[in-house]
């Protein structure tokens, strides 16, 4: 099949590989524009438009895929199937309608599960056990198309967002490319989404990462990983900022929620439950850095607090 492949971030990268090197032709990539980046805020191409440009695809950056030029340059591709991997923008039914087999959208969970931008944050801060991949076609309403095919993935206790993600995307990769492979061949039928078990994924914001040291330490743990590496989850020490890396449970006594216990190689803070260990700490304005060497930089003390301020 021809295909016209859309995405934009770096997770989008291993199922653009994986289509380039099938048996489908890739005669097109769509993505966002050039964005702002660095200190400089120089304009910068997405990673899935620099890595189409070195395989020497075209490159359509519509600023939103209704306007009619891009659309007129859709058409000329006359692409059989469009697969979509964290492509950034809502596709109108104009742009859908004109595609035979339709978008093919790879969705980082198991429909009808944590529809939306941050399925795999929410996977992890819920506790799931098990969460994966499916491949759907995309219609109007939000990840509520007919599902083609699924893949499954175990949560590990130590996985935060960014290894959950990476597995899935080098897993879902191949599931995208044998999407379209039975999509051709005329073996996968696509199937409508369960009405049961709908749950949904907002984007979480930086304001959804602050760490509420009143919580159980399972549910401060989840927290912190579910936000690694991004927004970054955070507390406040002295009126400040610092992101929270992922934390270590364990048996400890007791420390009443957000009180410090510092020792020569280690810092544990309270929570609801008991104490967890720090593991990496980005004070405001510095790197990131082991909490044992960002207590002895601040001279920390036992029973200081972090989040009772800012």
């Amino acid at each position: 099949m021809r295909v016209v492949f859309a995405g934009t971030p770096e997770v989008a990268l291993p199922a653009l590989e994986a289509v380039a090197s099938s048996r489908h032709d890739l005669v097109g990539v769509v993505t966002r524009p050039d964005a702002p980046s660095g200190r400089g805020r120089r304009l910068v191409a997405s990673p899935v438009a620099q890595r189409a440009e070195d395989l020497g695809v075209p490159v359509l950056k519509p600023a939103h895929p209704r306007d009619p030029d891009f659309q007129t340059a859709l058409a000329g591709l006359s692409p059989d199937a469009c697969p979509v991997v964290a492509y950034g923008a809502l596709l109108p039914q104009s742009a859908l309608d004109m595609v035979p087999h339709g978008w093919i959208n790879l969705h980082f969970s198991v429909l009808p599960a944590w529809r939306g931008a941050a399925p795999v944050q929410h996977a992890l801060w819920a506790g799931d056990e098990l969460t994966g991949a499916t491949t759907f076609r995309i219609v109007k309403e939000l990840d509520a198309g007919p599902v083609f095919g699924v893949m499954t993935e175990r949560i590990r206790p130590s996985d935060t967002a960014g290894d959950l993600l990476d597995r899935l995307a080098t897993g879902g990769a191949g599931l995208l490319v044998q999407t379209l492979d039975g999509i051709e061949d005329g073996r996968l039928e696509a199937r409508e989404q369960e009405a049961d078990g709908v749950s949904f994924a907002p984007k979480i914001l930086v304001d959804d990462a602050r760490v509420d040291w009143t919580h159980p330490a399972v549910g401060v743990d989840r927290q912190v990983r579910a936000c690694h590496p991004a927004p970054g989850a955070w507390s406040t020490f002295e009126g400040e900022r610092i992101k929270i890396g992922p934390l270590t449970l364990v048996e400890r006594d007791a420390l009443a929620p957000g009180v410090l216990e510092v020792t020569k190689n280690a810092v544990f803070v309270g929570t609801a439950t008991g104490a967890v260990q720090l593991g990496v700490v980005k004070p405001f304005g510095k790197k990131e850095m082991a909490a044992a060497d960002w207590a002895r930089g601040v001279r920390l003390e036992s029973g200081a607090r972090l989040g009772s301020d800012g």
